[in-house]
């Protein structure tokens, strides 16, 4: 066999050690699902229904659009919240890089890419209410990360954002 047959390998270590260990999707609590929604807009649509018969009967007709006014007002509220509720955030941490990407409503999405060596998280703490803020900055870009999650969800992806950045740092994984 001649040399000029002869291919190079393919070096997969680089491929190997660059890929992410830490992944999270972080995504706002929403307490009532679909189910929830279809029975309480069916509770409120037919209590609505039968006190805008009664103000009918009564002869205070008008009434009774106002209260299907209320149901429509109520519908487009929790439709509103639910659109809201659409956004996420991706992070993902390998030894040479921060991924994080922030998805919107709609098509709107924001990416950053930083060196998990340059960059210094912060976590703003307060007594009665734990973790509020976490924050990402290197070279003077910073990144707010779970604004919309609650405190204990934001405690715990604070400590779990601290040690993977420790490990990285370290040159771990």
């Amino acid at each position: 066999m001649s040399e000029n047959n002869l291919k190079p390998e393919k070096n997969d270590d680089l491929s190997v050690t660059d890929k992410p260990f830490f992944t999270a999707v972080l995504t706002p609590y929403r307490s009532l699902g679909s189910n929830g929604f279809l029975v309480l807009m069916l509770c409120f649509g037919l209590i609505s229904f039968v006190s805008g018969i009664l103000f009918w009967r009564i002869g205070a007709w008008p009434v009774f659009g106002f209260f299907g006014l209320d149901v429509a007002i109520l519908w487009f509220a929790f439709q509103m919240n639910y659109r809201s509720a659409r956004i996420f955030e991706e992070v993902a941490l390998s030894r040479h890089e921060i991924s994080i990407r922030k998805v919107g409503p709609g098509k709107n999405y924001q990416e950053y890419c930083f060196n998990p060596v340059w960059v210094r998280l912060t976590v703003k703490r307060i007594e009665d209410e734990g973790v509020v803020k976490i924050c990402l900055t290197s070279r003077g870009e910073s990144v707010d990360l779970g604004n919309f999650l609650n405190p204990d969800d934001r405690t715990s992806f604070a400590g779990a954002m601290a040690n993977a950045l420790a490990v990285a740092k370290a040159g771990g994984a």
